[in-house]
């Protein structure tokens, strides 16, 4: 093809530079109508980082899907769920004082089993069959002679004193702390409810030497309510 395009042109020797030209034209003209010469480019694909996994939810024994809160979550110090104005405290609950700007007369205490309790430098108060709020002021009172103008606090932090216990076929059976008034048929809603084969006819409480019937049957139904009593400390609620 060259060869031919080169005769067509008539050259002789005065023409070898014009041939020259042409032939270096021609190649040109040939890419732009072939579109490339040589191989073609394969295209780069941008390389793409892999997706990064979210973390893995772990699950913990116990209802499925619940996961445990990391450990420091759980709020603390908040005390038992009692009425300050009317709770009376006994023996084996703890109180936590606090006086404020006090640190050495701040902190738990327990009722002793004679119901007083002990602060450094003011010695034993008197504490059982009162409420925090009477015991708050008691300490103020006997913290006058070392601090001026005492604020002070009290709350329960552990309810020891006043406990009644859920026995037989309850399905969460133990023991309660009496914190609030509670009649028999809120104490077995705390405890979860009757288990499958529990005789509900034939609930009764122990109280020292007392058996104390209660037909849960009735009461639901509305009948002989007089049996829904509340229980005292100690009280053993058995189901049978």
């Amino acid at each position: 093809m060259i060869s031919k395009f080169i005769t067509g042109l008539n050259l002789g020797r005065r023409n070898w530079p014009a041939a020259l030209a042409a032939l270096t034209v021609f190649p040109l003209l040939a890419v732009g109508q072939t579109g490339s010469v040589g191989p073609t480019p394969v295209p780069q694909v941008p390389q793409t980082k892999p997706a990064q996994q979210a973390p893995a939810t772990v699950n913990t024994p116990g209802t499925p899907g619940e996961n445990k809160a990391p450990a420091g979550n759980a709020a603390s110090g908040a005390g038992a769920p009692v009425d300050s104005n009317s709770y009376k405290v006994g023996p084996a609950d703890v109180l936590n004082v606090r006086v404020w700007d006090e640190e050495k007369f701040t902190g738990p205490v327990t009722v002793q089993q004679d119901g007083k309790i002990t602060l450094p430098l003011v010695g034993q108060l008197q504490a059982g069959g009162l409420t925090p709020v009477q015991i708050q002021d008691s300490i103020a009172k006997s913290l006058t002679k070392y601090v001026v103008k005492p604020l002070v606090t009290v709350n329960v932090l552990e309810v020891g004193s006043k406990r009644y216990y859920m026995d037989g076929q309850v399905n969460r059976a133990g023991e309660y702390a009496l914190v609030v008034p509670t009649t028999i048929l809120e104490a077995i809603s705390k405890a979860g409810g009757l288990q499958e084969f529990a005789n509900s006819k034939k609930i009764y409480v122990l109280r020292g030497d007392k058996r104390i019937p209660f037909n849960l049957k009735d009461v639901i139904r509305g009948k002989h309510m007089e049996q829904n009593i509340h229980l005292e400390p100690g009280d053993h609620v058995v189901v049978p």
